[in-house]
């Protein structure tokens, strides 16, 4: 049986639930001696970098550091130290094999060989049997990884909803220069999908792509030229060229739902299970019917909202069977349209191929604010074979195991730049990474793929740290045209023949000077077609390209902010017939957000308490519409011991909307549910 990592949030009178699943095991052959070379860690290792020195705290089910891939317990072993929340005063054994694998794919070091082998582990034991996991002692771990002097923490487990405690832990060891890395959760490929700490602002927040093998198997279905999101189920092979047919609807693939259609050299079309519940309508049994009448594909749309990952070997499968036609599975809201599609118009293609940098279907999705971009970055976390407890080895996928990929070349870059600050390392890894691309050639958004796929041979040829590594960009109607920089820090060489070039939409226009160490940029964009746009800032030093993420939003309200003694004012400027606007001000800090709201003739301001940039989102009320508008703003001007406040005097008291925070203290006792991998 397959099982699944999903992280899930689930809302009850007990309180906040986290969700800690394990991910599909596959049998195909896929080692860490694959996914390591594939991200360039072959480089640091010929140049003698491997870790050393470096300390990676795993928050995790513990880590089974009898496995001879991570031997030892204490100063002399692999794992050098840690804590057991769950049974304390023992050290923190794995006796579920999560935290294991996470730890191997970071630093195994025998039979396999980690990104980073000869990094030491601290290993913080939250979980005992991967069926709870209080956030607290997620909390309690961190801390406890700050003060062991953690250099790196890895954090292979969340939730899909924001948890505050949980976020400004995080923080804390950010502020204590120490890197964190977190899993963006598997709750994918539908958008705004991940949670804490993935969404936490500091951290690098990995998604998952495939690996560089047979098992990066893709999909893609256009039905009357319009494309369809679709799975290859476990088991199909890739096809030489695409096969392009009219689609046929055979109920539920059953032989008699089959008979009298005419399905020769078609494309299938059936829904998953059966309209009787007794049967057992297996996957490879709707396959072995398509394939007998004739089909030369078969697409299986889901029977329940929502897309899922089929499999046509299993252990119930016939001894001799072997797939005879590529199987995808399908959401059953789209199945359902194509059904309807095709009884006016019936041409489709369907092609199933390699691409080792595609986005794996579960990893999470933004985005999780109009401030930042996240995911940050992606790393191989589909079939991945790692350490297992007792001795072995298991093949597992989730964005659980593409995080510590990132661990591992942060580890690499701290043995190569000791003094580097957490930031910068985030900054080489993200400008340095490598593009993504859909199963159409067309580059990943930056809610699927971040910057990319990591890089650990560019990351280390690098010479330029470029800060900040991604850019957003809040243009309006009112204000088309922006001024920003990057800041340039050389690691080696000179900023001579220093390249700098846009990529993005004909609409937008970029231009920009060299100043000492700091490329000054203009971006402004024309016409009215008010949306977000995506670009690529590309800078080529040294032979090496940085790539530098721009995510645009161009918007027809506008609302602008300036700022007195920590007092912000607040004015509308478009629409000029708005007759409500609620403002949200957010601390980039720590996420903590006040709002207030205004009407015309009558703006209001609010009192800051705390010197940082702060981030405006304006929902501007007009007739039945309701515009965006974003805004940004630095406050240094915030003196000791000043309050927070909303000024209300110029706001008639009738309209005086307030909204209240309350802060409830509760329990949050987190549950781990483990999803089988579905074969009917």
């Amino acid at each position: 049986m397959k099982l699944m990592l999903v992280f899930a949030f689930v809302l009850s009178i007990l309180g906040s639930l986290i969700i800690l699943q394990f991910e599909p095991e596959d049998i195909f052959h896929t080692y860490l001696d694959k996914s390591v070379p594939f991200i360039g860690g072959n480089i640091p290792k010929m140049e003698g970098i491997d870790g050393v020195g470096i300390k990676v705290a795993v928050i995790d089910t513990g880590v089974d550091f009898n496995h001879p891939d991570l031997f030892g317990w204490g100063p002399n072993g692999k794992v050098v130290g840690g804590y057991n929340f769950i049974e304390v005063g023992t050290p923190p054994l794995d006796t579920n094999g999560h935290g294991t694998q996470v730890a191997g794919v970071i630093a195994a070091d025998g039979v396999l060989k980690g990104v980073a082998p000869k990094a030491k582990i601290l290993a913080y034991k939250v979980s005992d049997n991967g069926e709870a996991v209080a956030s607290d002692l997620i909390v309690k771990a961190i801390d406890k990884a700050i003060e062991d002097g953690a250099d790196i923490i890895n954090i292979s487990l969340g939730v899909n909803k924001t948890n505050s405690s949980i976020d400004h832990a995080v923080n804390r060891a950010l502020d204590k220069e120490i890197f964190v890395v977190t899993a963006a959760g598997n709750d994918g490929p539908l958008p705004q999908t991940i949670g804490s700490p993935g969404k936490d602002y500091g951290s690098i927040t990995v998604g998952a792509t495939y690996n560089n093998l047979t098992s990066s198997l893709v999909a893609t279905l256009d039905v009357n030229e319009k494309p369809y999101t679709v799975i290859p189920m476990v088991g199909s092979s890739k096809l030489n060229e695409p096969v392009v047919s009219k689609i046929i609807f055979g109920k539920y693939g059953k032989e008699e739902d089959l008979k009298g259609l005419n399905i020769t050299g078609a494309i299938l079309l059936v829904e998953r299970g059966s309209n009787n519940k007794d049967d057992r309508l297996y996957f490879s049994t709707k396959e072995k019917n398509a394939a007998n009448a004739g089909a030369k594909a078969l697409i299986v749309y889901n029977n329940e909202p929502g897309i899922f990952l089929g499999e046509l070997i299993h252990e119930f499968v016939e001894s001799d069977y072997k797939p005879q036609i590529p199987v995808v599975s399908i959401d059953r809201k789209d199945g359902l349209e194509i059904i309807e599609m095709i009884k006016e118009k019936n041409k489709a293609s369907l092609h199933l191929f390699y691409n080792p940098d595609f986005v794996a279907h579960f990893s999470s999705r933004g985005p999780v604010s109009p401030f930042y971009i996240k995911p940050d970055i992606v790393a191989p976390g589909a079939y991945i074979n790692s350490t297992q407890i007792h001795g072995g080895y298991n093949f597992t996928s989730g964005t659980s195991f593409a995080a510590p990929h990132v661990s591992g070349a942060a580890a690499l870059l701290l043995e190569k730049y000791p003094t580097i600050h957490h930031h910068e390392i985030k900054a080489l890894l993200m400008t340095t990474s490598e593009r993504v691309s859909d199963a159409y050639g067309s580059a990943f958004s930056f809610a699927d793929a971040g910057s990319g796929r990591v890089d650990i041979e560019n990351a280390f040829k690098a010479k330029l740290i470029i800060t900040p590594p991604n850019v957003v960009i809040n243009l309006s109607s009112d204000n088309p045209v922006v001024q920003k920089q990057l800041n340039l820090k050389l690691l080696g060489g000179t900023l001579d023949n220093l390249e700098v070039k846009f990529v993005g939409p004909e609409n937008i226009q970029f231009a920009y000077v060299l100043e000492g160490n700091n490329v000054l940029y203009k971006i402004k964009i024309v016409g009215q077609n008010y949306k977000d746009y995506e670009g690529r800032i590309i800078i080529t030093h040294e032979k090496i390209t940085y790539i530098i993420p721009v995510w645009i939003h161009y918007t027809e309200g506008s609302i602008s902010v300036n700022q007195k003694d920590g007092m912000l004012s607040f004015v509308v400027k478009r629409p000029a017939d708005w007759d409500f606007v609620k403002i949200s001000v957010i601390n980039s800090k720590n996420g903590m957000t006040e709002t207030t709201t205004a009407v015309p003739g009558k703006n209001t301001s609010l009192l800051v308490k705390e010197n940082s940039e702060y981030w405006i989102d304006a929902k501007i009320k007009t007739n039945d519409t309701t515009l965006e508008a974003y805004n940004t703003i630095n406050v240094n001007s915030v003196k000791p011991n000043t309050q927070s406040t909303i000024n209300f005097s110029e706001i008639p008291q009738k309209q005086i909307v307030i909204v209240a925070g309350f802060v409830i203290v509760i329990a949050v006792i987190g549950v781990i549910s483990l999803r089988r991998a579905s074969k009917d």
